[in-house]
């Protein structure tokens, strides 16, 4: 249902921006847009035909008494301290976060909904104005946003661009490197290609920008210096008990009874091998135990 003589406002006609004006716009509501002023003509040209009200800069799109404004960056800690900093004190602040990719449709995607200044009017509102986009919604503060973000993605992301980096450095394809042809390499492959397929300012905003991100990566930094030291040394027995104390804290001590990871069988269908799978090498896994 859509809001009576509400009008949506996006600032950003970027991947996301783009996503998000064309599902309100389909929802039934006046979508005004705008990016930098110097693409004012490419957007008329490129999107005019979409009933979207292209603008020239972000004053036309979003000066309005009582207005509610959202970010969509991935970091909320920054974008909280810039929205106080500057906007007006008349304008509510209830900020979100699409938990996905723009190529992805936002029908039953996770959506963070995070209220930092606003009235319960104002607030209602715009839970229902962002229901548009048909996402299944989550409520949290923009304090545990960050948190959640930290854990799950920041040394993950870190291990899967040091494994480019290393391709990238020795010269090599991984599908064509023994070490990367079978098993969960293929999702290592896979998960890499993935996030390096998207735009570079995700990650980087991700790594560098969340200030609860830099505990995560000292702690994957400290893991790779030690599991590696202990590499090269040839302490096995340090090395084994650290690993496995990684493992009991995650999975449990007793894992009789649990089945891990997919059969090996499984995971070869991601493959992208152009090597027989019969001359695969072992692989360390350094950038996955460091992660755990």
């Amino acid at each position: 249902m859509v809001v009576a003589n509400f009008e949506v406002g996006i600032i950003g006609a970027g991947d996301m921006g783009m996503l998000y004006a064309k599902r309100f716009k389909q929802a039934g509501y006046v979508v005004n847009l705008c990016d930098t002023p110097d693409r004012y003509a490419e957007l008329r040209t490129r999107h005019g035909d979409l009933g979207i009200n292209i603008l020239e800069d972000g004053y036309a799109v979003s000066r309005r008494w009582g207005a509610i404004v959202a970010g969509q960056t991935s970091v909320k800690s920054p974008e909280i301290e810039a929205f106080v900093k500057y906007l007006p004190t008349d304008t509510h602040i209830v900020t979100c976060h699409s938990m996905h990719g723009p190529n992805i449709d936002t029908k039953d995607q996770p959506l963070a909904i995070i209220r930092y200044r606003s009235d319960d009017e104002h607030y209602q509102t715009a839970i229902e104005v962002l229901g548009a986009l048909e996402s299944r919604m989550i409520y949290l503060t923009y304090e545990e946003h960050d948190r959640i973000t930290a854990d799950t993605q920041a040394a993950t992301h870190l291990s899967f661009i040091s494994l480019g980096t290393a391709w990238s450095l020795q010269g090599y394809h991984p599908w064509l490197n023994p070490q990367f042809i079978s098993g969960i390499n293929n999702v290592k492959v896979a998960m890499a290609l993935r996030i390096y397929a998207s735009k570079w300012h995700i990650y980087a905003g991700l790594a560098i920008m969340n200030p609860l991100a830099k505990k995560q990566l000292q702690c994957y930094v400290e893991s790779m210096t030690t599991l590696y030291k202990y590499m090269i040394a040839g302490n096995r027995t340090e090395f084994r008990e650290l690993v496995h104390r990684a493992a009991d804290f995650i999975f449990g001590k007793d894992r009789s009874h649990k089945t891990i990871l997919l059969d090996d069988d499984v995971l070869d269908q991601l493959s992208l091998a152009q090597v027989p799978k019969e001359q695969s090498r072992p692989n360390s896994h350094l950038s996955l135990l460091c992660a755990a």
